[in-house]
């Protein structure tokens, strides 16, 4: 299956046409089994590197081009900045994958994920009602 990715950016289409990959259909075989607590467990799927061999075509002059074209674009402003800033917030990753971790360094996270904005900044907002959780 050849198609041309057509996103929200105009100028995607000047990097021509690429390969999409549907991901394959699960089957019954490896189905997810439940455990003994009742939550199934993510079988995962098999790595395919396929797809990572099919990019080996890439047309270089055209993406550096693209890629010098990322800089030179217009910030975010004013309201639509500060909208911004609070998805960031909200998409914000606050798990803890270090096996050095404080409960003291757990107990701030939490903290952080409760309230991750101080009160004057939300107040500055006008979101006090909305709930913003990372």
């Amino acid at each position: 299956m050849s198609s041309t990715f057509r996103g929200a950016d105009p100028g995607a289409d000047r990097l021509g046409p690429s390969k999409i990959t549907p991901l394959p259909a699960r089957s019954a075989a490896n189905a997810p089994a439940p455990q003994a607590h009742g939550i199934a467990r993510n079988p995962g799927m098999k790595l395919d590197l396929g797809f990572m061999e099919s990019m080996r075509s890439v047309n270089r002059s055209a993406l550096e081009r693209r890629v010098a074209s990322l800089t030179k674009r217009r910030s975010i402003k004013a309201d639509n900045q500060a909208a911004w800033l609070l998805r960031a917030v909200a998409c914000m990753d606050l798990t803890t994958l270090n096996s050095n971790d404080t409960d003291e360094r757990v107990r701030r996270l939490c903290a952080k994920a409760v309230n991750p904005l101080r009160r004057d900044i939300v107040e500055g907002l006008g979101i006090t009602g909305e709930k913003i959780r990372p």
